[in-house]
């Protein structure tokens, strides 16, 4: 096996500028055709595949050697959010390797993953390795914008190219955190469904030098600052508490399952990510209204991102509906909640990968705040583990860096990552 090449790998593909801002103007064909001809060159046969114009797909299937095995899925997408160049140290689509780490928007978020994959599955096909279930490697549009373009498609279209797939693994997890003096690497198991909700108010328009009783302005922004105040019931779901529970056991901490987040608060980088996941959030992000200083408006529009935990969506949709009020229009978009369990022999490779390269590491499923493409693929019954491993330095505050400025990875995290891939994808 060689992992030199996974740096290279992840800098080219980081200058590829794939940014996603939702519009659906976003080209992954360049990284995907790149991808797709390094698969080629070592023996695979790629399918490419575009949702539209520019979205572009591919999928790689390794055959196992016992067809009666549930495949397995190894799965990252191509998009980026968008960076803006004036707050970055480095150009975020530089690709520069300093001070041992490789910067750029998509280092973390996530084309480390997919040179990570990349490598690994160059390095199996030259080592000549059958695996004993078939791997497919997918790379996919659109993730950033809910993967409607991406896995999402592909599930509704060309479901055949997951066929006899069981299990995944991708993100968000996989990474070390230290805990206390204890290294612990999270593998998520759940992730909290996604509404992005749109609302408005609205009013008389008219002159802003009159008086107004039902300003739409008014009406929405008083509203939405009950959502901002409202603080959502606390919910222990499975992973969380076995995740608690789990860094309890390690620490000698005391876990006081009535204030959870009082455990939270003392977990450094992860704080942030695990206090989103004891309770629904809903942040409001955008916000519409008038066309000039002294018009009021008619409507007055917002945006607000809703994450519910597993099993709370109808609970969810009714709270947020009873704090804003009956003056207050709501449009929903949504994506479901996912949840798997813990275990399994995926789950005993994924530790005993870990466990070679990092001897002592210590694995814990928990619930990961934000949305993944396993939204899409849970419709073909895929259990999803979100994997995408990294040896990372205690002092690093990673969880920020996704979707932040100066995103940037380890050098020696993507090599480390390289190894336990290959290895696990060994020995599946």
């Amino acid at each position: 096996m060689t992992i030199d090449e996974v740096v290279d790998l992840a800098a080219t593909l980081i200058r590829f500028d794939t940014s996603n801002d939702g519009t659906g103007a976003a080209n992954e064909r360049p990284a995907a055709e790149y991808v797709a001809a390094l698969l080629a060159q070592v023996g695979y046969e790629p399918v490419y595949v575009e949702s539209a114009p520019g979205r572009g797909n591919v999928v790689a299937r390794l055959a196992g050697s016992d067809p009666t095995q549930g495949a397995l899925l190894v799965h990252g997408h191509l998009d980026v959010v968008p960076a803006d160049p004036a707050l970055w140290t480095v150009p975020p689509f530089a690709g520069e390797v300093r001070d041992g780490y490789l910067w750029g928007r998509g280092a973390v978020d996530m084309k480390g993953m997919v040179a990570m994959t990349l490598a690994a599955a160059r390095a199996l096909r030259r080592d000549g390795v059958t695996p004993r279930r078939d791997i497919v490697f997918a790379f996919v549009a659109d993730e950033e914008a809910g993967g409607f373009a991406g896995a999402g498609y592909l599930v509704d279209h060309h479901p055949e190219l997951f066929a006899g797939v069981t299990e995944a693994i991708g993100e968000v997890g996989g990474f070390s955190v230290t805990i206390g003096d204890k290294r612990i690497y999270p593998v998520q198991t759940a992730e909290k469904g996604a509404a992005w909700l749109r609302v408005a108010a609205h009013g008389t328009a008219g002159h802003g030098s009159l008086l107004h009783h039902d300003n739409a302005v008014a009406t929405l922004t008083t509203a939405l600052a009950r959502l901002a105040a409202h603080r959502f019931p606390t919910v222990l779901t499975p992973p969380v508490r076995q995740f608690l529970t789990g860094v309890c056991e390690l620490t000698g901490w005391a876990f006081d399952e009535d204030d959870p987040d009082a455990l939270v608060a003392r977990l450094g980088g992860m704080a942030r990510m695990l206090g989103a996941t004891v309770r629904d959030t809903a942040n409001l992000t955008m916000l519409q209204a008038g066309l000039a200083p002294n018009v009021v408006p008619e409507t007055a529009r917002a945006t607000v991102d809703g994450r519910m935990l597993p099993g709370r969506e109808a609970a969810f949709r009714d709270e947020v509906a009873a704090v804003l009020g009956p003056e207050i229009e709501l449009d929903w978009r949504t994506l479901p909640p996912v949840q798997t369990s813990f275990d399994g022999p995926l789950v005993d490779a994924i530790a005993a990968a870990l466990e070679h390269e990092d001897p002592g590491a210590v694995v814990l499923p928990y619930l990961m705040s934000g949305s993944t493409d396993a939204k899409s693929l849970a419709r073909l019954g895929i259990r999803h583990f979100g994997f995408a491993p990294l040896r990372l330095p205690p002092d690093l505050d990673f969880l920020t860096l996704f979707h932040g400025v100066d995103e940037r990875v380890p050098v020696d995290a993507l090599q480390f990552g390289t190894r336990v891939l290959y290895r696990l994808l060994a020995s599946v």
